[in-house]
């Protein structure tokens, strides 16, 4: 029976270790799969089609409408009078005909010829509002990258510091062992050993809650590139800290681009209200066949004139509208310069903010290098005797958190560039150059 129990044990095992699919994923990799399958870059192209897809409607109005109709109609008691009506030989009128089916068939046309400028404007709004759509579509995907660069940096710095505080437990585990066996032999201090293993159960909690931070910012990144739900992600960092790009001077962000064009499209609205002010001419033109049995018969009854229309209220209204499409534009304007100088503010921020990552990175290499080394000497005093148990315990704590701080230094160097060319607007342009 216990024998069967270990088996199926094995096999359920084996079954959740297979479900789980490990991708090893490069940033570059990462980034790409996000622009690539998530939901956010569809939505960011969904926006672009449905712009371009209304701008194709509003280009359809400039080409002429057809209408073709039929009628059939069953007359009932119809009193049929001829206003010129023919006399039979005796002098009298003739009999009224008795008609009960009418036969309707049209065809009408309208071309329009002018309507103040009012649709080829409508049209080139319709063109800056596309490029609008593309520009915000290309800044969605910017702060998409962002944010994958960031989950896995944050992923990988969950996976390093797990790496360091196993092996920071090991060197625990082995110390209470040692500990114990000095403690046995009336070497060591009851208390000290008990030091020893408040740390050892310090790291074991510290070790398991960085696995839990490791498994959600896990999950949160396989959710964003559409992995399957138990892929575990292994990231690389051979290239973290090394930043040989090269960083532009000029600013080239998209949501201001997206702003310009959705400016130039205001203006374009102002001269479609100004439209109104004038009467709309369309050339018109249309057939129509008519059938009342035993009456009529009307063939290739063909027509064509000139169409005017204009309403008389748009005097008065147009005013008002015009009005509030240069309040749009006003408002864009002040938006526009606005926008321009927090991009200003944001670009000065990411250059001191990568500057002051890498002389962290400097500071947090000579410390971890001076923590190994006073560790090694505090160890060596310890072992003759010349300092207590605290000095050990916590000299190996610094030992660690230099570390962990150096590991995550690296990371950093290569975020604060990261976020640096999106402030400056060409992040996803620095993956495709590296693609191509």
């Amino acid at each position: 029976m216990r024998i069967k129990f270990l088996l199926l044990a094995v096999l359920i095992s084996g079954a959740h270790m297979k479900a789980q699919e490990t991708q090893r994923l490069t940033l570059e990799e990462a980034v790409n799969l996000a622009l690539a399958k998530s939901d956010a870059s569809k939505i960011a192209d969904a926006k672009v089609n449905s712009t371009e897809s209304q701008l194709n409607v509003t280009k359809n109005l400039q080409y002429p409408d057809v209408d073709i109709s039929g009628q059939y109609r069953y007359l009932t008691g119809a009193d049929v009078k001829l206003k010129t009506q023919s006399s039979d030989s005796t002098g009298q009128g003739t009999a009224q005909p008795d008609v009960k089916n009418l036969f309707l068939g049209q065809a009408n046309i309208s071309m329009p010829i002018f309507s103040g400028f009012k649709l080829k404007n409508t049209i080139k709004a319709g063109k800056n509002q596309l490029r609008a759509a593309q520009y915000s579509a290309k800044n969605d995907k910017e702060q998409l990258a962002m944010q994958t660069i960031q989950d896995y940096l944050n992923l990988y710095k969950a996976a390093k510091t797990i790496e360091l505080v196993q092996e920071n437990l090991k060197s625990a585990q082995q110390r209470v062992k040692d500990f114990s066996n000095m403690e046995e032999n009336g070497l060591l201090a009851r208390n000290d050993l008990l030091k020893a293993k408040l740390q050892q159960a310090t790291i074991e909690i510290s070790l398991e809650e960085a696995k839990k931070n490791e498994r959600i910012l896990n999950y949160t990144l396989s959710v964003l590139l559409k992995l399957p739900e138990n892929t575990i992600v292994e990231t690389v960092n051979t290239d973290f800290g090394k930043t040989t790009g090269i960083i532009s001077s000029e600013i080239s962000r998209n949501d201001l681009q997206a702003l310009e064009f959705q400016k130039e499209a205001a203006k374009d609205q102002i001269k479609v209200a100004k439209s109104n002010y004038y009467p709309s001419l369309a050339l018109v033109g249309g057939y129509m066949a008519l059938d009342l049995d035993n009456l009529v018969t009307v063939t290739n009854a063909m027509n064509i004139g000139v169409g005017v229309s204009y309403n008389l209220s748009n005097l008065f209204k147009t005013k008002s509208d015009v009005k509030l499409a240069k309040s749009k534009v006003q408002e864009l304007e002040y938006t526009t310069n606005m926008t321009l100088d927090k991009i200003k503010v944001q670009v000065e921020n990411a250059k001191q903010e990568y500057e002051l990552s890498q002389k962290k990175f400097e500071v947090y290499t000579q410390s971890e290098e001076q923590a190994t080394e006073n560790y090694r000497i505090v160890k060596d005093k310890y072992d003759n005797g010349l300092i207590d148990t605290n000095d050990l315990l916590e000299a190996d704590v610094q030992q660690l958190q230099a570390k962990i701080d150096l590991a995550y230094a690296k990371a950093n160097i290569t975020q604060k560039y990261y976020e640096l060319l999106t402030a400056e607007g060409v992040l996803t342009d620095q993956f495709t150059q590296n693609n191509q």
